[in-house]
């Protein structure tokens, strides 16, 4: 890996860190205005949103300009909703402008990959790619709560013999989120050094008919192709399932565990560790052209899960979801580089994010409903958690069934 690619690194990072920290501050903006409950669930969804609504734009965005210009653009959205946010902007709208540049971002974040580096590196580069990520969402949590503390505030301003109101802030989540702005900004220029590439996919014509099309042609192409619809498939299932385990995680651990709302939380975070640590092992372990013979982990993961009703230790908890976050790294890291080779070959890397990030953020919504009407419907953590499992054993199975031997071939052809 040369240092091209680590400012890329450099930039997902401070840019990753920079959107996990910002949930933190607008949920501490919400409860400053005294809102309703129920807004900060929805703080995610307004975050979601953009991705699925966006997704035929984004991808033909990313490929008709160089990568790292996207990318520019995009943290300048998010800049842009960090100012709006502390201009009085409503929490919720300007989270949502944060999702806007978050779902330009990733087509470009990902598709730079394939075009910068050679198929063999792929899942090398992914392996980096994820573990870094999941890196800044634990960071981004910890930093989220320490910058919403007055007494951070107190602190830092004290340093300064400086107050708030010098820079015409009200608040702890304000400085929060002005701070969060500067990541934005660092995050900006390390984009301003990341290597051009060549453009890979510029559309012929500019008309919104042809962009829907041209979205909905790529959408059935990755399906229909044997590849692509596997790792597709699999990519989809793990990020709404990923999403709908987070929410287990903090009732299971307050029933079984007799743990409060923050040390669930941090369970969660557990999760995360170990989805690094099987991210770094699959980076040195699989290759691209074996890359579908993963599956069985997946099918392993989800019957690892349903374990989760006799623990009541937190010492096995914590070692339980971390095998359970390796497992997930272990087998998604693959499926997501073979998805960006054959998106790359079949239609441009920046169109075939856009169809993944599409599928994934529809299987966080619908799951996340599932389980909402799994708990209205007052059916016990463990019957859900069993359910679950289950669910997701079937899924990998089928699939393996299927795909299994799809990439005897080469994964060039």
């Amino acid at each position: 890996m040369n240092r091209g690619f680590y400012t890329i690194l450099a930039a997902q990072f401070f840019s990753a860190l920079a959107d996990n920290a910002l949930l933190f501050a607008a949920i501490a903006l919400l409860a400053q205005l005294d809102a309703p409950p129920w807004q900060t669930p929805v703080l995610q969804q307004f975050f979601v949103f953009a991705y699925i609504v966006l997704a035929p734009f984004v991808g033909p965005f990313a490929d008709a300009l160089p990568k790292g210009r996207v990318m520019f653009v995009s943290n300048a959205v998010k800049m842009g909703g960090c100012a709006t946010m502390l201009l009085g902007l409503h929490p919720l709208l300007a989270y949502g402008v944060v999702g806007i540049g978050a779902a330009m971002y990733s087509p470009a974040k990902y598709g730079i990959l394939t075009e910068y580096l050679p198929p063999a590196k792929l899942v090398l580069a992914n392996g980096w790619m994820e573990g870094l990520t999941v890196a800044a969402i634990i960071l981004g949590a910890i930093l989220g709560g320490i910058l919403i503390s007055p007494a951070t505030a107190d602190r830092l301003f004290g340093m300064a013999d400086l107050h708030i109101s010098a820079l015409g802030l009200n608040s702890a989540p304000d400085l929060a989120v002005l701070l969060i702005f500067l990541l934005y900004m660092t995050a900006a220029i390390f984009n301003l050094y990341i290597p051009k590439v060549a453009i890979d996919h510029k559309l012929p014509k500019k008309t919104l008919f042809f962009i829907l099309h041209d979205f909905w042609h790529c959408f059935w192409l990755l399906w229909k192709d044997p590849l692509g619809q596997v790792s597709l498939a699999v990519t989809t299932l793990f990020w709404g399932a990923g999403a709908t385990l987070r929410l287990i995680i903090l009732t299971w651990a307050a029933l079984a565990l007799k743990f409060d709302l923050e040390r669930a939380t941090q369970l969660t975070a557990v999760v995360a560790v170990g989805i690094a640590a099987g991210s770094a092992l699959a980076a040195k372990l699989v290759s691209l052209e074996r890359s579908v013979k993963v599956l069985p982990v997946g099918i392993a993961m989800g019957l690892v899960v349903i374990s989760m009703v006799f623990v009541t230790d937190w010492r096995i908890a914590m070692g339980l979801l971390v095998l359970i976050g390796g497992m997930g790294g272990f087998f998604v890291v693959p499926m997501n580089a073979l998805l960006q080779h054959r998106g790359h070959l079949l239609m441009g890397a920046g169109h075939s994010i856009a169809v993944q990030n599409f599928n994934e953020n529809i299987s966080i919504l619908l799951l996340l409903g599932v389980y909402a009407l799994m708990i209205r419907a007052d059916l016990g953590v463990n019957v859900v958690i069993v359910l679950f499992g289950l669910f997701v054993a079937t899924v990998m199975a089928y699939l393996y069934k299927k795909h299994g031997h799809d990439q005897d071939r080469a994964p060039n052809q």
